[in-house]
């Protein structure tokens, strides 16, 4: 079996466009779908954040009416406690060699958009892991950080690569609205990223060579699985 590395965002806010403070984190559902469907293939998990903070759960990702009613809510928050002591020890992005990992994970909620986009280190790891070939499976907002790959001469490291992403449309009819400070999206294409969109809130699952990519929440077990798959092959 093999180890994996997901990164997740250790910031708690976004600075929205008019300058408030949106409180965010990472997306429960999508961290657990992830992180329980690849340990129960027998995958290790090591969980990396900037700084090597306890990265903080979106408190509306285990609302009921977020979560997909109150038993869905309860089942994400025991996972989540389940998993508290690894959340905690996670380990600083700075501090990782991207050749330890076979695959790396990274789950969304608006927090991505806060630091992962803008962390070298975390584009350091990413440039490394897809040189070597590992599997990268950035989901839902998770895609933000490919924005953090640049190379020396200043262009995106996945330019030209086809992904999905949490798109536009979904950011103005169910994610942060007009007062979202950028778009993850049109970043992406702006970066030279080629977009494979689906319809808003359906799975959708984009896979280009060792890159494998989910467009929102709805996809979180089909970017895991596809992850085991390609693991396995």
């Amino acid at each position: 079996m093999s180890n994996i590395l997901m990164i997740v965002t250790g910031a708690n806010t976004l600075t929205m466009k008019d300058g408030s403070q949106h409180p965010t984190g990472f997306w429960a559902e999508e961290l657990v779908t992830a992180h329980r469907e690849l340990v129960a293939a027998g995958h290790t998990i090591t969980i990396a954040t900037p700084g090597g903070v306890t990265p903080t759960v979106d408190a509306g990702s285990l609302d009921p009416s977020q979560a997909g009613g109150d038993a869905q809510a309860r089942e994400l928050a025991d996972y989540l406690d389940a998993i508290a002591g690894d959340l905690a020890a996670a380990v600083p992005v700075a501090d990782v060699d991207a050749a330890d990992y076979a695959a790396i994970v990274l789950p969304g909620g608006h927090g991505p958009m806060a630091d992962l986009a803008f962390d070298a280190n975390v584009g350091r790891v990413l440039i490394a892991a897809d040189t070597a070939g590992a599997v990268i499976a950035p989901f839902c907002h998770g895609p933000a950080a490919l924005l953090s790959a640049k190379l020396a001469d200043g262009s995106n490291a996945f330019a030209g690569r086809t992904l999905t992403v949490f798109t536009d449309e979904e950011e103005r009819t169910g994610g942060t609205g007009e007062n979202t400070p950028w778009w993850v999206e049109s970043a992406l294409r702006a970066a030279g990223a080629v977009i494979d969109s689906a319809a808003p809130w359906s799975d959708h699952v984009v896979v280009d060579g060792n890159l494998v990519t989910g467009q929102n929440p709805q996809s979180s077990v089909s970017v895991a699985r596809r992850v085991i798959d390609a693991l396995a092959a």
